[in-house]
């Protein structure tokens, strides 16, 4: 499910944001598989740093199992997942950066019979060489999808496990 949220005001003189949390449609389970949120920037001034007039920042996150998440190519494998999507689709960019954060916890106390859990979580930047942006927002779409455990639309692309921990 996709929506408009409001954008930061502070980051650019235009902007707009967008909302998306997957949800599995069996057994009328409506807990969310992941999130995330896409802004796009507009500055006509085209900030030194962006490389050109527009700047999309984003973020994905989606909980795992915590073997998973304990698995030290995960990071790279996110990041990859984002590029792959990206240059699928034949979205022109530059000027990409991010950070990709494993998450694992263990409950205590009142919180003890979560268990363990695990979570990834994206948090990445880049400047469209285009106007069209589609492919922008189709790419990180995919990116959540996958996240989530949903099956890739590229071939060649490997599934985390969709199972989920009782944590998430």
């Amino acid at each position: 499910m996709v929506t408009e949220i409001p954008a930061p005001a502070q980051l650019a003189p235009f902007s707009v944001a967008l909302a998306a949390d997957v949800r599995p449609a069996r057994h009328g389970d409506d807990s969310d598989l992941g999130t995330g949120r896409f802004i796009l920037l507009y500055d006509p001034d085209e900030p030194e740093a962006w490389g050109g007039p527009f700047r999309v920042v984003c973020f994905a996150q989606a909980p795992l199992e915590t073997d998973i998440g304990l698995d030290p190519f995960l990071a790279d494998v996110t990041w990859s997942w984002l590029v792959d999507a990206l240059d699928a689709r034949h979205a022109s960019y530059t000027a990409a950066s991010g950070t990709a954060t494993k998450i694992i916890s263990t409950g205590f106390g009142e919180l003890a019979s979560q268990g363990d859990g695990a979570q990834i979580e994206l948090r990445a930047s880049w400047s469209p060489l285009e106007t069209d942006l589609a492919a922008h927002v189709e790419g990180w779409g995919e990116l959540l999808c996958m996240l989530a455990g949903l099956p890739p639309t590229g071939e060649g692309v490997s599934l985390l496990n969709t199972r989920r921990s009782p944590r998430g």
